[in-house]
């Protein structure tokens, strides 16, 4: 989970290290490399400087100093981790070779991509790339073989507003607290079920006193500034629940176990009915784990608000020394952001921003960026394509748009989108992320849009990752489903 300090000093759990079959030769290294920071590492060298409105210098001075001691415990961040630092000692090993064997020393220019307070939209081009093709690899790998854990705290989630979840919420802690387990879990669940008359603590803990002392409970600060107390997390809901557990880890996220007890299940692949044989194999054999892509999307406010300024140039020009915009907040996200007109009734006017380079201005109700996660949920309904969630990819889609023109794109996930509320703008417009968190954005103010370094870490079912997601389509949103046309009647048997 997240962590600060010196990356030599060795982890708290070292019980927690990838196994040797997923990258050939990393059984040579050392275990103190395996618990490094959780962070990607990226090499150094910049090609250019991605425009941010903030320079190298306002970096370094809001650079805040390193917590001695806090390490990880979240394997799969670990394993990504390992790859990075595997593909760059070959990288420098090549390197080396290639001069001779004189070493390659390793640049230290710009902010250090290590950093717990790094974020993906001040990366190079390069070091956006590189991310991105990590996560991806490791997602793929992680596919083929089970990451088996070792899991000690298990974090209930649990969709509050449901009794009948509730209730299944208590008999699924009642056996994980229960004496038959080998294992004496710490079993952490939301702190309103405290007083909760259905989850009914003082039954559920009478007749063993051990169970007081591993029955705990868990607060929206603890995750979002402890995650690494956690190594498990069971999710008892629908595909609400899901989103609510991306929202509450932030950075960090424990692998995922969604349990289907909601509506919709794009995203809950097991059946509660089958909880306890499906909890044992997942502590004692492993879990095969596919890595979602989330958003990591800021609020940049104009410093000065001035009508006659151009935000497209500041957007898009030759990066001045001058800082025109402050960040006011960071989201990770893993459906969608929303920008849009809120309760204003005209529409809104909208800049968007790649790179570099100004894609278009939009007129329309507004504006949705989606994961291939989100696919389907507001981009399906604004008219964007369904999207396999292994795709790379940024969905752009316009919500109303007044013209005939505007049909929905589909962008690389090594781009850094920016969306700006212009100063010329007749109104303010509002951003919502995961349907959580609406910011109002005044005029001159825009929000920056980039692959995340903390994927989603959702466990899967064995095997047939794709059928999963198909099945689930044409199960939930009856997908191309219609009566099939009859065949010509062979008139030569007639």
């Amino acid at each position: 989970m997240p962590t600060r300090g010196d990356p030599e000093q060795p982890s708290r759990n070292a019980a927690l290290r990838p196994p040797s079959s997923l990258e050939e030769g990393d059984s040579t290294n050392s275990e103190a490399e395996y618990q490094q920071a959780l962070e990607v590492i990226f090499n150094t060298e910049k090609n250019r400087r991605r425009r941010d409105s903030m320079t190298n210098s306002d970096w370094e001075r809001q650079q805040q100093p390193l917590v001695n001691g806090e390490k990880t415990q979240c394997k799969v961040h670990q394993l990504l981790e390992c790859q990075q630092k595997a593909r760059r000692g070959r990288k420098l090993a090549a390197l080396n070779k290639t001069n001779g064997d004189k070493p390659v020393e390793k640049t230290s220019a710009g902010p250090d991509p290590h950093h717990d307070g790094f974020f993906s939209r001040m990366m190079t081009k390069r070091q956006l790339n590189e991310m991105a093709l990590g996560v991806r690899d490791l997602s793929k790998r992680l596919g083929k073989v089970k990451l088996k854990i070792d899991v000690k705290t298990v974090f209930l989630l649990t969709k509050i507003v449901d009794k009948e979840v509730i209730k299944e919420t208590r008999k699924l802690t009642e056996w994980l607290l229960s004496k038959e387990q080998e294992t004496p879990y710490i079993v952490y669940v939301e702190n309103v079920l405290e007083h909760d008359e259905t989850f009914d603590v003082k039954g559920l803990l009478a007749g063993d006193a051990s169970k007081e002392g591993r029955l705990k409970y868990w607060t929206n600060e603890m995750c979002r500034k402890h995650p690494q107390m956690f190594d498990f997390v069971v999710s008892l809901g629908g595909d609400g629940t899901v989103l609510y557990a991306s929202w509450l880890f932030q950075r960090i996220v424990p692998p995922v176990l969604c349990f289907a007890l909601g509506s919709l299940g794009f995203l809950t692949k097991f059946d509660f009915t089958n909880y306890q044989p499906t909890l044992t194999r997942a502590f004692t054999e492993g879990v095969c784990v596919s890595l979602r892509l989330r958003f990591e999307c800021t609020v940049m406010r104009a410093m000065v608000k001035n009508q006659s300024k151009d935000l497209v140039d500041e957007l898009t020009g030759s990066g001045r020394e001058t800082p025109t915009h402050k960040p006011d907040g960071i989201f990770e996200i893993l459906n969608d952001v929303v920008v849009d007109r809120g309760p204003n009734a005209t529409m809104s006017a909208l800049e968007l921003c790649g790179d570099d380079e100004h894609f278009t201005t939009i007129q329309a109700d507004g504006l949705c960026v989606a994961t291939p996660t989100g696919s389907t949920a507001y981009n399906l309904s604004a008219g964007g394509s369904l999207c396999h969630p292994d795709n790379p990819v940024i969905l752009v889609t316009a919500i109303c748009a007044h013209t005939l023109s505007f049909r929905p794109i589909i962008l690389p996930d090594t781009i850094v989108l920016r969306i700006g509320n212009p100063y010329d703008a007749r109104g303010s417009s509002w951003a919502s992320f995961d349907g959580k968190d609406r910011v109002e954005l005044m005029q001159g103010d825009y929000i920056t849009i980039s692959a995340s370094r903390f994927p989603f870490a959702n466990v899967m079912p064995e095997g047939r990752r794709s059928e999963e997601w198909v099945n689930s389509i044409s199960r939930t949103l009856q997908w191309n489903s219609r009566q099939r046309q009859k065949a010509f009647k062979d008139k030569d048997k007639e």
